[in-house]
């Protein structure tokens, strides 16, 4: 998971050491403190320039040639012109665009209702948010077979609760599915919109998590005036939380905008792009071209043609950045004021009605559930109102706390039954799983599933691969993070902000774009089927991320403690290590909780450059478990707990230093 808000400008303008003296001309030139800035610059450089910026302008190379036998040939713009007529790569960019805009829509939705509930609880709000923040802390490939076994047409849960419960037939009655019991997965009518509605369950706890710092940050007297301006509870969300977290909501969505629309992980293990097409986005079309086809030249095409779709989403992410952290000073006319205030809608009018272009099927469905939301929550808001209106406190105050617990036991319970699921699975027999017998309390419990696990899958060889690139790949990230962060937060040096915004390139440039470079990288100096391929590759997604987070971080600490200890005669590097670093403590623990989960949970790289049983992680070796249909329900529950209990564990007691790692490095900022 990553941060909501990037870190503030270069501090170009930071207090410069005490006594520092008269400037050279070289110093005049490229700033105060540019020797110890290269110094510190230095490893993320090489890192950022040799993993991402390298194989971006290889992958263009590559894209202008094609295979023939052992040689590649140039072929220039063939590989593009090619796509044009590729029905295969159109499904792919329609499915891509259509996965995106409905799983961010419900996010945003269920992302604000929660941290507005969660931000207004006085009693259990720690509790529940770490509840809540579940889903985002099991791995990707743990949230994928646990809905597979739930949305399964025959031996899942879901269409044995909504068929007892009478729902299942309503939903058909009214032709929300096409029959019933329904085939979630398996049906081109409902495979995208459950492949959605696992990304949202998913991603819900990023934007609540998100918009609970932004809620943090919006000052308590706007609500007091407002309220004795007399002002509804409506009213205080239109005029005082919506344009609060108008920059949260806008950024956090750009951002999960860019990661869903590149997601290959979550639809791979769900469906693998079926049935036929239905739920291939761009990304496996790629895939498949490059590496199951082997046309590399092909395939880097796919991942360009959508690098301006990219481009833009990150355009617009950068000019909010800089301009929030005061680079770009507003200057607009009244006109472009009006223009600007215009834009949102412009843009939401032209996606409404490219979605119920490209997904009639889904469109109508999607604005029903919507629509009864916002209904609903608009309907106990105007009785709310009108009871306050009356002098009806205690009754609008029971009714608020009613209607709260209500969305919130809902909530709890879309987001716990997955994870109730694999923890009773783990410790059922074959026979109990396969019979359907006492489906939600094991009986008796047994260790089953555990022993068969490591006697007959190399399980245990995964889990120490795991471990070992994991904190590898964190250490790297957060030394080399540490000092980029402090060297873009405090040092004087000439090129600071162009370095920022190529980290924040980086930081937001999807694997996707890089996974087919770095094979042939990995190829050309014999490092795949290695450990070694992961530890060298993981920082491109992990390093940026931690460089961005911290450099706020540091901002976000006071500057006069440093110049004290300059002052008392320590150097600059002594002021870093014995007063920075100690006081950056969240952040680094917040860094490191982020980067150990990514490595932790990475699926596509381990994926195309592991192919070994011995080297493989994880998630890769989880999903080698699968066998054409035979899916061993058992084995993958145990090992779905055994994977997720200790990024809980860390999560448990890092929460207190991600919350405060956030709300200081990123939010602050």
């Amino acid at each position: 998971m990553r941060s909501v808000r990037p870190t503030p400008a270069p501090a170009t303008g930071a207090t410069s050491p005490p006594g520092a003296g008269s400037l050279t001309a070289t110093q005049r030139r490229l700033g105060r403190d540019w020797r110890l800035a290269a110094l510190f610059l230095a490893p993320t450089a090489i890192l950022v320039g040799g993993l991402v910026l390298v194989p971006i302008v290889w992958s263009v190379v590559t894209s202008t040639t094609e295979r023939h036998g052992q040689h590649s040939v140039f072929v220039g713009l063939d590989n593009y012109i090619a796509l044009a007529s590729d029905e295969q790569f159109r499904a792919g960019v329609v499915n891509s665009f259509v996965f995106t805009a409905y799983a961010e829509v419900f996010k945003v939705v269920l992302g604000l209702s929660a941290a507005l509930l969660l931000h207004h609880l006085r009693r259990g709000r720690a509790v529940l948010a770490g509840l809540l923040l579940l889903p985002w802390v099991v791995p990707t490939v743990v949230t994928a077979f646990s809905w597979r076994a739930l949305l399964d047409p025959i031996f899942g849960s879901v269409n044995m609760l909504l068929t007892e419960s009478g729902i299942g037939p309503i939903l058909a009655s009214v032709h929300l599915v096409d029959s019933w019991p329904a085939g979630w997965l398996s049906e081109a009518s409902l495979a995208m919109p459950s492949v959605i509605l696992v990304n949202v369950w998913k991603g819900v706890p990023f934007f609540t998590v998100a918009f609970l710092a932004g809620l943090k940050a919006i000052p308590t007297d706007q609500y007091e005036a407002a309220t004795v301006d007399g002002a509804s509870s409506w009213q205080r969300f239109v005029h005082v939380t919506l344009p609060g977290l108008r920059h949260v909501i806008t950024v956090t969505v750009t951002l999960s905008s860019i990661w869903t629309f590149n997601n290959f992980d979550l639809i791979w293990l769900l469906t693998q792009g079926g049935p036929g097409n239905a739920t291939a986005p761009y990304v496996l079309v790629a895939y498949s071209k490059a590496i199951l086809q082997l046309q590399y030249g092909a395939g880097a095409a796919v991942t360009l043609a959508m690098l301006p779709v990219i481009g833009g989403l990150v355009f617009v992410l950068v000019r909010l950045l800089r301009r929030d952290a005061g680079t770009e000073p507003p200057r607009r006319t009244r006109a472009a004021r009006k223009a600007r205030k215009a834009l949102p809608w412009g843009i939401a009018v032209a996606i409404t009605g490219l979605l119920a272009w490209a997904s009639p099927h889904i469109f109508w469905k999607a604005a029903v559930i919507l629509g009864v939301i916002l209904l609903v929550a608009a309907g106990v808001g105007r009785v709310v109102s009108a009871f306050q209106a009356r002098g009806h406190r205690r009754a609008s105050s029971l009714l608020s706390r009613l209607a709260s617990g209500v969305v919130l036991a809902g909530l709890l319970v879309f987001v716990l039954v997955p994870l109730y699921w694999i923890a009773v699975t783990a410790f059922k027999s074959d026979g109990q799983i396969v019979m359907r017998v006492n489906d939600l309390w094991p009986t008796p419990w047994t260790l089953e599933q555990f022993t068969d696990l490591f006697a007959t899958k190399p399980f245990g060889r995964w889990y120490l691969n795991t471990v070992l690139v994991s904190a590898a790949s964190t250490a790297v990230a957060l030394v080399c993070a540490a000092l980029a962060g402090y060297a873009l937060a405090r040092l004087r040096f000439r090129g600071a902000q162009g370095f920022t915004v190529t980290v924040l390139i980086t930081y937001v440039m999807p694997g996707a774009l890089l996974f087919i470079p770095l094979y042939q990288l990995l190829i050309g100096v014999r490092l795949t089927d290695s450990l070694w391929s992961l530890v060298v590759t993981y920082p491109t997604f992990t390093l940026p991320f931690a460089t961005w987070l911290l450099t706020g971080y540091f901002s976000s600490i006071p500057v006069e403690l440093e110049e004290a200890a300059l002052v008392d005669g320590c150097t600059r590097l002594q002021a870093f290590g014995r007063v920075v670093l100690p006081l950056a403590k969240p952040g680094l623990l917040a860094v490191a909780l982020f980067t150990l989960t990514n490595a932790w949970n990475e699926f596509l790289f381990a994926f195309v450059f592991i192919t070994k049983d011995e080297y493989k992680t994880l998630p890769v070796g989880m999903q080698s478990m699968i066998t054409g249909d035979v899916v061993p329900q058992g084995q993958l529950a145990a090992a779905s707990l055994l994977v997720s209990i200790p990024v809980v564990i860390m999560y448990a007691f890092g929460q207190r230093f991600l919350t405060e790692g956030l709300t200081a490095g990123a939010v602050k900022g």
